[in-house]
């Protein structure tokens, strides 16, 4: 067994809290509402049956919004809140 340092201790025990999980689940569950919001109206998502639309009105789809918008949750956002819910821990 090796010994880790005090502060990556309390590092690993910060990511494992109750608010460090709900903050890494908030993208994934975010991205799944808007692929089941696609699977029950599928008539939402016009790529589906195009029919003569453009480029931007296939591209900007309700439920392909969501499931973007959890992606750049979970990419951009949620790192840096574990980082500053680890600095608020370890103070």
């Amino acid at each position: 067994m090796r010994a880790e340092p005090a502060a990556q201790l309390e590092a690993s025990r910060a990511r494992h809290s109750a608010r460090a999980k709900a903050i890494v689940a908030i993208g994934p569950a975010t991205m799944l509402a808007g692929v089941v919001w696609g699977l029950f109206q599928p008539d939402r998502l016009t790529f589906l049956h195009p029919r003569g639309q453009g480029f931007w009105w296939l591209a900007i789809e309700p439920p392909l919004i969501v499931v973007l918008i959890g992606v750049l949750f979970a990419a951009i956002v949620a790192p840096g809140l574990l980082e500053d819910l680890e600095e608020a821990e370890n103070h």
